[in-house]
């Protein structure tokens, strides 16, 4: 199932085609990926990467897309590749504190190959974003691989992720206009926040990136959107994600994701209670039925646990 049938069928087991329902099917689909992606540790969704350490300091940060550890290793000098283990921050200070004083004296922060590591919060610099902590302190450039299980891109298709500079126009109103809807291109639902200054449109950033855009799809905005005077202005897309609406649930199990969606769908509409119960059932039944293949099947093999054996009665 791709974007465009999940999103048809969403439409049609609802028989709900209110412009309001319909810009909020995004939303659903993706409220439903990530209910499924914290629930179930599907091998096909791990990935691996590498990065370089940074002599002196203890901090990695974590990939954009990071969901959960697989494993943290390093390769230290001698070639050799570390797995580290985890361990709680507070263990991490006890055992490694950043600063060692013997008989008053300051001898600096112990540093060596990392052989611990902890999930950390965010750094002033990446607020939004998780960090590795390690102890020791790395004192060079390892390189390190980390194996994680990711956030996928969502199956919603042509969410809009980046604009080229914007064509301002001419006798605006000056201002910062939010939640602003956008006009034009291959998609809808798109919005976002256009500041006005000298009359013209200066900068839009994007707040919901809608669906079904393509890359070079040209945007504007209704003038009574953005202070009720004004010409010209336009954006071009030059990025939108999952161009052909594809993903590994979509491909391979759909159900999870269509009566995951679907519950979103009927509390939206403020639907029947039986009805959301019916569709929770359904997701939860679905949702078992990934867990047996990830969290199961595909952590197993006939050789090492043998065939699957059933019991049955003998006629």
């Amino acid at each position: 199932m791709n974007y465009q049938q999940l999103y048809q069928a969403i439409i049609d087991y609802s028989e709900n085609t209110e412009p309001l329902f319909v810009s909020n099917i995004p939303r659903f689909v993706q409220e439903a990926e990530a209910r499924i992606y914290n629930s179930v540790q599907l091998p096909s969704l791990r990935k691996n990467v590498t990065g370089t350490l940074t002599a002196g300091n203890q901090y990695l940060s974590a990939p954009n897309d990071y969901l959960s550890t697989y494993s943290l290793a390093v390769i230290d000098g001698d070639n050799n590749y570390v797995f580290l283990l985890n361990k709680d921050v507070n263990f991490l200070r006890e055992a490694y504190p950043t600063t060692v004083y013997v008989n008053g004296t300051n001898q600096g922060t112990p540093q060596g190959v990392p052989k611990y590591y902890a999930l950390f919060g965010s750094q002033f610099s990446y607020g939004n974003e998780l960090s590795f902590m390690m102890a020791p302190t790395p004192d060079d450039s390892y390189t390190a691989e980390l194996h994680y299980f990711y956030y996928p891109v969502s199956i919603v298709q042509g969410v809009i992720v980046t604009f080229s500079d914007p064509t301002g126009g001419s006798l605006y109103t000056n201002g910062n206009y939010q939640n602003v809807s956008l006009t034009g291109g291959n998609g809808s639902g798109a919005t976002a926040t256009i500041n006005v200054s000298g009359g013209a449109v200066t900068s839009v950033i994007i707040g919901n990136g809608g669906s079904f855009y393509l890359q070079g799809d040209v945007l504007s905005a209704d003038s009574a959107d953005i202070g009720g005077t004004g010409s010209g202005f336009s954006i071009t897309v030059t990025t939108a994600n999952n161009l052909t609406g594809t993903s590994w649930l979509g491909d391979n199990y759909d159900p999870v994701l269509f009566y995951g969606a679907m519950r979103e769908a009927i509390i939206f509409m403020k639907g029947e209670q039986d009805m959301v119960a019916y569709y929770d059932k359904a997701y939860q039944e679905a949702l078992g039925q990934l867990k047996r293949l990830g969290d199961g099947l595909e952590r197993n093999d006939a050789y090492r646990k043998g065939q699957t054996s059933l019991p049955y009665n003998q006629l």
